[in-house]
């Protein structure tokens, strides 16, 4: 509440620091998605050797899915800033 409050004062508009806002969290979410992949991965990889190649391959498509969702995320807060 006083956040907002103090935006307003300083001529920021709240539709622009809920913008701000969600392109972090965005980020952040996108690089723990990924992180918590690779781990996993590697969990699998340690566990059953003789399919690196299949969950490796996994793994990249999923990550990439991972990457496209967070780049539209932080596209809509871009928008949401200059709009």
């Amino acid at each position: 509440m006083l956040g907002l409050i103090l935006a307003q004062a300083a001529g920021v508009g709240v539709a622009k620091l809920g913008a701000c806002i969600g392109a972090g969290i965005a980020a952040i979410a996108a690089g723990i998605g990924i992180g918590r992949i690779g781990g996993s991965a590697m969990e699998s990889i340690a566990r059953q050797p003789e399919s690196t190649g299949d969950i490796r391959t996994n793994m990249i498509v999923i990550a990439a899915l991972i990457e496209g969702v967070a780049l539209i995320a932080l596209i809509v807060c871009i928008l949401a800033l200059f709009v």
